[in-house]
């Protein structure tokens, strides 16, 4: 954007000590929208005072998630909200200019070589062991223990650049692979925990899936682990919790995507980041 008197006015009171005017002042750029970030990209680059780099820093977050915010409204109320473009605007909180095209060129490397050893007469279960295989040993993800300590765990955009994610980054991936291979794999509701469950129909039918308990067997993600109902009851009695049939529903993408939200806001936990943490919040709360 051509920097015009006004902008140039509002960018020297950006140091006003008085947190009324840099209110009024945040606000006219914020209204600006995100063709002022090079602009303030600039001027952050030429201040040398720390206190007004923090600000201008804290302006150029807050366009990037109005304008992350907004494409998650339009994702949210598309007729089939595509996994893999929420995970990748999830990702993009972080990462406001990570390009799409580089991670969804990695996901269909993936894809391809797994459709390629695939065919009509596998059982379920030799599908998943296919996934697995290439999944975890041809393009070798690995599967980390989930911290709140590491937000990168929980980006799609860095699980496929370092190929090493938590239970849900992993988990995320796994589902839109089988998404894109038409394998009806879904994850569902067993507490703490983020697994998935081959439910047994061919096709990917909503009101199909939601008529209740069909799983063949699950699947934890984190490095592609195949369990029966029997484990699966081994668990809740060592949790000590009471199953529900409701645990064993799918999750549709706007949930699974909430999921990660809800969970990568707990890593922002310090009192210079609590701001991120109510953001991510309000995007939980923007999707249902």
């Amino acid at each position: 954007m051509e920097t015009t008197n006004e902008i140039t006015a509002l960018f020297n009171l950006l140091d006003d000590p008085d947190e009324e005017v840099f209110g009024l002042v945040s606000g006219k750029i914020i209204n600006y929208g995100k063709s002022i970030i090079p602009n303030l990209e600039h001027l952050w680059e030429t201040v040398p005072d720390e206190t007004l780099q923090t600000r201008v820093e804290t302006l150029i977050h807050r366009l990037h998630f109005n304008d992350l915010k907004e494409d998650f409204g339009q994702w949210a109320t598309a007729e089939h909200s595509d996994l893999a473009l929420g995970a990748m605007l999830a990702s993009r909180f972080q990462y406001p200019e990570m390009s799409h095209t580089s991670v969804l060129q990695e996901i269909e490397k993936i894809r391809r070589n797994i459709w390629l050893e695939l065919n009509n007469y596998l059982t379920p279960l030799e599908q998943v062991k296919i996934i697995g295989s290439i999944l975890y040993s041809y393009y070798g993800l690995k599967g980390k223990e989930t911290s709140y300590a590491e937000y990168n765990d929980f980006l799609l955009n860095k699980t496929l650049e370092s190929k090493k994610g938590n239970q849900i980054s992993n988990g995320i991936l796994y589902l839109l692979l089988c998404e894109q291979l038409d394998i009806p794999v879904k994850a569902i509701r067993i507490p703490k925990q983020f697994i998935l469950g081959y439910f047994s129909h061919t096709h990917h039918d909503e009101k199909f899936l939601e008529q209740g308990n069909r799983i063949e067997f699950f699947i934890d993600p984190t490095a592609g682990h195949i369990f029966t109902q029997q484990d699966v009851d081994s668990y809740y009695k060592r949790i000590a919790v009471q199953q529900s049939p409701s645990h064993y529903r799918p999750l549709q993408n706007k949930q699974v995507i909430q999921v990660l939200l809800a969970e990568l806001s707990k890593c922002y936990n310090t009192e210079k980041e609590k701001h991120k943490k109510g953001e991510l919040e309000e995007l939980v709360n923007l999707l249902g």
